[in-house]
């Protein structure tokens, strides 16, 4: 099995000490690669590596590691074999795994074996996050206008759902307060309350305390675990029995997010055997990881099971593009503004399919949170993942994200012995299949406006844009107000004072943490201008109508524990609530004068929000003009009191010592955000996530669960059920036999994706799968989806080419039917299967080109098989699923080229019979007779000796089950 075996590896002579750790063992790879191997991008170093390690002459050999070591010379060209170092897997995926893990131990004891040696053979973790689902849902804190103060005494008895109403109070500090929040600052500072707030997902935004959790997520929760009791309780068994398994359960975070935060090692440890970190997993965001310096991707469920099993993932020696960032990052940009810039340049370059590996003096200004949202985006831009060798910043965030002295000085001493560590100072680059360059210095911030957010703006060019708006006629942009009233000004008495508002004044300013704008660092970029600007001694205008709703409790605890909450509320950023607020339209009306002074000078008013949606009119009737921006920026358009400014010219007022104060004077720089964000939210955030870990959860430390070597199989489950690959598992395996005589299930035509093929979505009413749920006494309300129900073949099975947008040439239109030609029913897939499998005939699949298209699903080819299918017969394949066929036991036979059901006169209505040699070869050529007498040949698509092995085996299920016997 593909594991650490030094004693078995060729290489064994490279395995050293290390350096200061003597206890400390590795394969300095780095001296058997020689200059090769300094030449070599990091991302394919580490490939290297592993085939280095893990190589034993059958599942990887010498000549795979020599391949990947001569990379620029075979990249695209050769397929290698690769072992990462550890699996991820999120439930939904997880648990068909689980469940063949469960079964193999009970094929191996009733063959003779020891059931206890059945263990996953790399190590695996499992996070349940996918079974949530929102039966309830009502805003946990309704909003409410400026409830930032307030009286400080918190109420005696605090509702989840009902906070304690206070009276609106508009007090900024300003001289014309008239709320309730008692007099002088004392009674409006949040200072006091910043070293109360615990680390809970939910505050109370009267008073920033702790409230219990609201009435919803509890709610929510209990339908979770009522209704997945069976998985759950299965998944705690697993997490009981199996040896290199564990079980991250509910409600401790997404999948995505605890690899990143909690599993993620970047130096694996095994019994003082140093190797890297990698990881594949079924979860589509697992190219986060590449951010931290660790290789890693998205599979599919049945190359994950593999892997588990201890087998290697083939994949074609990528490209690798190089990205070089240079320059220096504008003071204005954002980590928002950077991470689309990266992703644009990327889309552009035709990445797909390859590796991104980024280098040159730019990427230290990345912060982690930069890289991981980068590598996160790989789908966007096509790459399989973009990587980012570990370099000092990596090391200084492992420091906050709770990594101890010691393994962080073994960390870097093994990364640099072996050249993964990325130096800032060296010279010499590695070499790419190409470069992109990126100049960061010519990223710079944007805001969106003044009515569709497609319409971007230049900061830099944002006063000339407005002043061409209101030239242009009344459209997407223009405004169409006359030459002669755009420079009037409207006088206005607000509070005893009297204002000028004229056209782009801002009136509302909206600070939203959602969607894009959920990054730390701009959250906290908006509350460092805000204590810069009080600091120096600007203020914003009480008639602008300002407020901070952040996405969490996590955003508000964030903001309070680094001291910026105090200044967001001194300039009227005070926490309105947690919820879709100025977004929607759910802001408070203007004052009454602001409004009659914007209408009676037919005013274009403006409002600046870090939201999603900016509609004319979508803020206020009276507000025409609106643009989307980031958080610091919302600040900063506040304080200047109008969108009609260049913040390179011209000041954002008058400080306290009468000096002008520009924008850049109270912008905070990188150096700082980062700083902030990795001391008070990324130590903040591990902090929490180590908690829940150890801790566990109530109603998931209360489930009971079995504790014997075999699961109990509750023959009445409908959620798990034993399958049945491993019905003929044998000590030795039986040489691959003739299909004889076998019908036609399906005759399909070109680019069938696994969408048509494996089960998906909610369960049809009418379909097979709802006659066999509604048989064992539930009804359609009860039925739950199919991705829950992956634990039990009776249901996935009866889900296979369940598609109502399947196009089976037998029925001539899109429909889950097919033709059962014994009898001339016309009837669903699953039950001319069942039908066939009864009468002993075997079937296979016709199809064209391109079959098995889109994305990896265990169940294409798992279904299938439990169809009774035994060959598919394709013009072509898409590569991923042609290997997961052999890897379930499926013969993948192509026509020869030029050839096909018409050209070969095929009907499908014919019986077909194939002969398989014992001495079966890659890609050989077989022989293939009609029951109308027909003779053709075809090709055995199998690419290697491994897959024939396979292959002969029944699977991969079946030939790790022989390995434990």
């Amino acid at each position: 099995l593909c594991l650490f075996r030094p004693a078995g590896s060729p290489y064994q002579p490279a395995i050293e000490a290390l350096e200061g750790h003597p206890e400390k063992k590795f394969y300095n790879v780095s001296n058997l690669g020689g200059a090769k191997y300094d030449t070599l991008p990091y991302s394919i170093r580490v490939l290297f590596e592993s085939s280095v390690r893990n190589c034993d002459g059958f599942l990887v050999k010498e000549t795979d590691a020599m391949n990947i070591l001569d990379w620029k010379t075979k990249q695209s060209r050769v397929e290698v074999p690769f072992c990462p170092a550890r699996v991820v897997l999120q439930d939904f995926t997880g648990i068909p795994a689980m469940v063949d893990f469960a079964a193999m131990r009970e094929a191996v004891r009733n063959a003779g074996g020891d059931p206890v040696k059945v263990n996953p053979a790399c190590p695996t973790d499992l996070t349940v996050d996918h079974s949530l689902q929102i039966d309830f849902s009502k805003c946990a804190i309704q909003n409410a206008p400026n409830p930032g103060g307030g009286e400080q005494k918190p109420p005696a008895r605090l509702s989840p759902l009902k906070p304690p109403l206070r009276k609106p109070h508009p007090c900024r500090g300003h001289s014309g307060c008239r709320g309730s929040c008692g007099a002088g600052e004392a009674g409006r500072t949040l200072g006091p309350f910043s070293a109360q707030i615990e680390n809970t997902p939910i505050l109370c935004p009267f008073h920033l305390q702790p409230v219990p959790e609201p009435e919803t997520v509890l709610k929510n929760q209990e339908m979770e675990f009522g209704r997945n009791r069976e998985r759950l309780q299965f998944f705690k068994w697993s997490s009981k029995v199996f040896e290199n398994i564990s079980i991250i359960p509910p409600e401790t975070g997404m999948a995505h997010q605890v690899n990143l935060e909690y599993l993620s090692r970047v130096v694996f440890d095994m019994k003082n055997f140093l190797h890297p970190d990698s990881v594949v997993g079924t979860d589509s965001h697992t190219t986060m990881v590449n951010g931290l310096g660790i290789l890693g991707w998205g599979v599919g469920g049945i190359e994950t099971e593999a892997v588990m099993l201890g087998m290697p993932l083939m994949l074609t020696l990528p490209e690798v593009v190089g990205c070089e960032l240079t320059g220096t990052v504008s003071p204005f940009a954002t980590s928002i503004d950077i991470v689309l810039s990266i992703t644009k340049h990327l889309r552009q370059a035709d990445v797909a399919g390859k590796f991104v590996e980024f280098f040159g003096s730019g990427v230290s200004q990345l912060s982690i949170a930069d890289r991981t949202t980068i590598a996160n985006m790989c789908p966007e831009y096509g790459a399989i993942l973009s990587f980012f060798p570990v370099d000092n910043v990596t090391l200084k965030h492992l420091k906050h994200a709770g990594f101890d002295k010691a393994k962080l000085e073994v960390t870097e001493a093994y990364l640099k012995a072996v050249k993964l560590f990325r130096n800032e100072s060296s010279s010499r680059e590695p070499e790419y299949s190409q470069v992109v360059q990126v100049s960061l210095s010519s990223i710079i911030p944007y805001v969106s406006g003044p009515k569709r957010s497609q319409d971007r703006v230049a900061v830099n060019n944002m006063k000339s844009d407005f002043q061409a708006c209101l030239n242009e006629k009344s459209g997407v942009k223009g405004f169409q107000i006359a030459a002669e009233k755009q420079n009037d000004v409207v006088p206005v008495q607000y509070e005893g004072n009297e204002y000028k508002l004229s056209h782009g004044c801002v009136v509302i300013a909206a600070v939203i943490s959602c969607t894009n704008n959920c990054n730390p660092s701009v959250m906290l970029a908006a509350g460092l201008l805000a204590k810069k600007a009080v600091e120096a001694g600007l203020m914003v205008k009480p008639y602008i109508k300002t407020s901070l709703s952040p996405g969490s409790g996590m955003v508000t605890h964030y903001l309070s524990s680094s001291g910026v909450l105090p200044y967001l509320s001194k300039l009227g950023f005070e926490v309105v609530g947690y919820g879709c607020s100025t977004c929607v339209g759910n802001t408070a009306p203007l004052p009454e004068a602001i409004r009659n002074a914007i209408k009676q000078g037919d005013i274009i008013a403006c409002g600046v929000l870090s939201g999603t949606k900016n509609f004319e009119g979508c803020l206020c009737d009276c507000v025409r003009a609106n643009y989307l921006a980031s958080p610091p920026l919302v600040v900063a358009y506040a304080i200047a009191g109008t969108v009609q400014v260049d913040f390179d010219t011209e000041p954002l007022g008058t400080g306290s010592n009468g000096k002008s104060i520009y924008l850049r004077d109270i912008w905070p720089t990188r150096q700082e955000l980062h700083t902030v964000e990795e001391e008070c939210v990324i130590s903040s955030m591990f902090k929490e996530l180590k908690e829940k870990m150890e801790k566990g959860n109530k109603r998931w430390n209360l489930l009971e669960a079995p504790e014997s070597t075999l699961f109990p199989w509750d023959l009445k489950s409908t959620y798990i059920r034993c399958p049945s690959f491993f019905d003929k598992l044998a000590k030795e395996a039986v040489p691959p036999q003739a299909i004889e005589n076998a019908h036609v299930l399906l005759f399909l035509g070109d680019s069938v994706t696994t969408d048509h093929i494996s089960p998906a979505g909610s369960i049809a009413r009418s379909s097979a799968a709802a006659k066999y749920l509604t048989s064992k006494g539930l009804t359609p309300r009860e039925f739950n989806s199919y991705g829950a129900r992956r634990g039990n073949d009776a249901v996935m099975t009866r889900g296979t080419f369940a598609n109502i947008k399947l196009l089976n040439k037998f029925i001539g239109k899109p429909a889950p039917k097919t033709v059962h030609f014994p009898s001339g029913q016309t009837l669903d897939v699953f039950e001319a299967a069942e039908l066939y499998q009864k009468e002993g005939i075997p079937v296979i699949i016709l199809a064209g080109k391109k079959y098995g298209l889109g994305s990896s699903r265990d169940w294409a080819a798992k279904g299938p098989f439990l169809l009774g299918v035994k060959a598919v017969l394709a013009e072509s394949y898409e590569k991923v699923h042609r290997s997961q066929l052999i890897g379930i036991g499926i013969a993948p036979l192509q026509f020869r080229p030029g050839e096909n059901p018409s050209t070969l006169g095929l009907t499908g209505r014919e019986q077909f019979s194939i002969l398989f040699p014992p001495d079966l070869s890659p890609r050989m050529t077989l022989d293939i007779k009609t029951s109308t007498g027909k003779v053709f040949s075809v090709i055995a698509l199998f690419e290697n000796n491994m897959e024939i092995t396979l292959y002969k085996n029944g699977g991969s299920l079946n030939f790790v089950a022989r390995r434990f016997l």
